[in-house]
């Protein structure tokens, strides 16, 4: 089976105005080609710097409409901004995963697949939760984590209009509700072995146990730089 487009959990190589940019707006002479070179080679250099407050303040005075950055390295900043602590490893592959996952599902067309090229478009979780049963083993993963995803996505980005509906059209889904459907979608595509294939066993593990904590950056992220 071919990798899905969301296994991803490191920083794939920055095109050059990511690069650009935090180097750029790094306080101090910078050695350029070092710098690229390290931010290539340990894990930690890049993190540091998405962590910075220079790089986030850099980013929240641009342009939205037309970003110096790459879509993953925009979220992940504001996400991180959002969600400011003490990050284990575990963590920090959570959010380069939820980065490239909003990356991705910045397409709309995205958001409603399965799988990127998928002929039937989804939605509600209903109807994946159907999909979800009837299909086998391989695609049943990524069907679990679609689900997980949504649930994750729209419980985070959407959670003011969720409770909205809830509570003044009576409608029966709350945010609890996505919180459930995706932290046990998260637990059980952790077990299958094409997460362990694919490298996102203790990712999924770590989403599925903190999933509020993650959904609730989300939201804060949005409040903050999304729905202004």
């Amino acid at each position: 089976m071919q990798t899905p487009d969301f296994a991803q959990l490191s920083h794939p190589t920055l095109p050059p105005r990511d690069i650009n940019f935090l180097l750029s707006n790094f306080p101090g002479q910078v050695d350029v080609p070092r710098a690229v070179s390290e931010m290539g080679q340990f894990f930690n250099t890049l993190d540091s710097m998405l962590d910075a407050d220079y790089i986030y303040k850099a980013l929240r005075d641009s342009d939205t409409l037309d970003l110096p950055v790459s879509p993953q390295l925009w979220f992940e900043v504001m996400l991180r901004h959002a969600m400011p602590a003490r990050r284990h490893w575990k963590e920090q592959r959570a959010l380069h995963y939820i980065a490239h996952l909003l990356a991705l599902f910045g397409r709309t067309e995205r958001l409603r697949q399965v799988q990127a090229g998928d002929d039937t478009a989804y939605d509600y979780l209903v109807d994946l939760v159907a999909e979800e049963q009837a299909a086998q083993a391989q695609r049943q993963f990524v069907v679990q984590a679609h689900i997980a995803n949504y649930a994750l996505f729209l419980g985070g980005l959407c959670a003011e209009w969720i409770e909205h509906r809830h509570r003044y059209a009576h409608r029966p889904v709350t945010v609890g509700y996505f919180r459930d459907m995706g932290a046990s979608r998260y637990h059980a595509a952790s077990r299958h072995p094409l997460a362990q294939e694919y490298g996102l066993s203790q990712t999924y593990q770590e989403l599925a146990q903190r999933f509020d904590y993650y959904r609730e950056g989300l939201e804060k992220m949005a409040a903050a730089h999304l729905y202004q």
